[in-house]
């Protein structure tokens, strides 16, 4: 037994040392192989002026804020600074006018320009004009429309004489328009940050609109009552939209009448309880039956 058990031993230690060898030479061939380079395409690099922090409204830029990196040079973005120094040539200081991620590129649309201040004018696209809108809690949506959102305007007009072409008037019922859509927020009373995430009860509402919607806006706010309908997140197409009076606020009224009559005689006594059903809701009416 004790023959065996050193012969066992020494088939197995002789198998270990081989093994051992082996390993060895392999990481030898491994080591003397040359290391295997990447090679990436061959790219002209520029220098872009990125935030070196995060950057909110009315912020005043200072060089330590900014820093420079390499950029591909087709992918610098329109109106991007390439050096520190080519912000701040003049002298003058720079405001933030649109809130600015860190590591995102500076922009000359999202800073003030040379001896500019950062006003309301200063976000106010070329052509457009600034119009404040007086709300409430309930015109303004309670609150939580902010700068930077999209609204649609509602005119609600109450009953009135209307001037006819030929003469005379015609008086017309209380109705609602669809007076503007998709027209940008700039501020609320006088807040202008973009990144304000905490709804306020507010009192004004400023919005950007170009010159003719800015004569509509002040027209309507003589003759009838603005209310701000906020927009889904990104949409901008125009909603169909038409003018809605109080006959389509009757027209419930009217359904019920109708069903109540082709109930007739199984009702009892002078009224008939009719049930209607919209979708999933049901309600009940009592209707004074007409005489036949």
């Amino acid at each position: 037994m004790r023959v065996s058990s050193v012969i066992m031993l020494s088939v197995a230690l002789v198998f270990g040392l081989i093994a051992a060898i082996l390993a060895k030479v392999w990481l030898d061939q491994q080591a003397g192989q040359p290391d295997v380079v990447i090679q990436r395409p061959n790219e002209e690099m520029g220098r872009v002026v990125v935030a070196d922090k995060p950057l909110r409204f009315g912020m005043k830029v200072s060089s330590s804020m900014l820093r420079e990196v390499d950029w591909p040079k087709s992918g610098i973005p329109e109106g991007a600074y390439r050096s520190k120094s080519a912000m701040f040539t003049d002298g003058s200081k720079r405001v933030v006018l649109a809130s600015i991620a860190a590591n995102e590129p500076i922009l000359k649309a999202k800073i003030t320009g040379p001896g500019q201040r950062a006003t309301l004018s200063a976000l106010v696209a070329e052509g457009m004009n600034a119009v404040s809108v007086r709300v409430n809690d309930v015109l303004g949506v309670a609150g939580f429309i902010l700068p930077g959102e999209r609204v649609d305007i509602l005119l609600t007009q109450t009953p009135r004489n209307e001037l006819q072409p030929g003469g005379g008037a015609k008086e017309t019922g209380a109705h609602t328009d669809v007076l503007l859509q998709n027209v940008r927020v700039l501020a609320v009373d006088q807040l202008a940050d973009d990144r304000s995430e905490k709804p306020t009860l507010v009192k004004t509402v400023t919005i950007e609109v170009d010159t003719e919607q800015a004569q509509k806006l002040a027209l309507a706010t003589a003759v009838g009552q603005l209310s701000l309908a906020l927009r889904s997140a990104g949409s901008t197409s125009p909603n169909r939209a038409r003018r809605i009076t109080l006959t389509d606020l009757r027209s419930d009224l009217s359904l019920s009448r109708r069903v109540a009559k082709l109930a007739g005689p199984s009702a009892t006594g002078s009224s008939v309880n009719i049930t209607v059903t919209r979708a999933v809701e049901r309600e009940d009416y009592s209707v004074v039956r007409e005489s036949r």
